[in-house]
């Protein structure tokens, strides 16, 4: 049996515990997600090298799972564009049963390996793709298909999986497994087989960009303040990262359609917001060697 299957001998009698032992029981058993990832760090740090000469080459960041695990590849696509700029049309997210099942569970639709291989393949994969496969079994049908897909159109592989010897990590060409165990509600990975998963993809994507220069020190440099609060966190980091007071820091940021790292640069630099960008460009995003130029 699978160890994300296997009942736990530590709660065996979960059903009667008081609630506050049921919480604590629940709480602590999601710490057990953080060890997980933490075991499986050297992995994670080998997928993002291998991923970034592809994705600077042009490739595209491709998530693909079903049920809770495709729904947190849904999430952590989603989120590229409005926190690094990244853009839509290279972070897509394949979900088993389509978009519906984001929010209505599609009976059976994990179980279609063809379906994998055939929502994988009408993407266009190349081999600058990187291709994220999601399942907490670690042998979900429909991406094990997408997952044959993906290795014959040579995209690089990244399987994640929360069972030690799972076939798509064993098969994909990077393995990380998140080695949770058993659940406190046998086999409900939406639990911290899920909670590892979305640290491990959160990190994996965030380490990402910050080698391809979206980040300034630790600053979000290269986000799209699309409301009020965006904006004036543009504002705020502009400030502190030139030391500019607030009217000249809204002043240039109005210039530049409020792109904190060309407002870093114009104000360092104390040049125009287009030269700001020309030495962005020159220096292929990154802000410290921009402002070093």
């Amino acid at each position: 049996m699978l160890t994300t299957e296997t009942p736990s001998p530590a709660h065996a009698q979960l059903d009667q515990y008081p609630v506050a032992d049921l919480v604590n029981a629940l709480v602590d058993d999601q710490l057990n997600a953080v060890q997980a990832v933490r075991a499986a760090a050297s992995a994670i740090a080998a997928a993002v090298s291998a991923a970034l000469p592809r994705i600077e080459a042009g490739g595209r960041l491709m998530y693909v799972g079903a049920g809770t695990s495709g729904r947190l590849g849904v999430l952590d696509s989603v989120e590229l564009n409005p926190t690094f700029s990244w853009p839509r049309a290279r972070a897509l997210a394949l979900l088993a049963g389509g978009n519906a099942a984001m929010f209505v569970a599609v009976e059976g639709a994990e179980d279609d390996a063809v379906q994998g291989r055939i929502d994988l393949n009408a993407t266009g994969p190349s081999c600058n793709d990187v291709v994220l496969l999601l399942a907490a079994s670690g042998a979900t049908p429909y991406v094990m298909g997408a997952l044959r897909a993906a290795r014959t159109a040579g995209a690089l592989t990244i399987g994640f999986s929360n069972n030690v010897g799972a076939p798509l990590a064993t098969e994909a060409e990077i393995g990380i497994t998140l080695d949770t165990g058993a659940e406190v509600i046998s086999g409900s990975t939406r639990l911290k087989a899920g909670t590892a998963q979305k640290i491990a993809l959160n990190t994996f994507s965030s380490a990402l960009m910050v080698r391809l220069n979206k980040v300034y020190g630790n600053l979000m440099v290269d986000f799209k303040p699309s409301n009020a609060k965006l904006v004036l966190r543009a504002v705020r980091l502009t400030m502190f990262a030139t030391g500019a007071d607030e009217s000249s820091a809204r002043a240039v940021l109005a210039q530049c359609d409020f792109h904190v790292k060309v407002a870093i640069v114009a104000l360092s630099k104390h040049t125009s917001v287009d030269a700001a960008r020309a030495l962005l460009a020159h220096a292929r995003g990154s802000v410290r060697d921009a402002l070093a130029a």
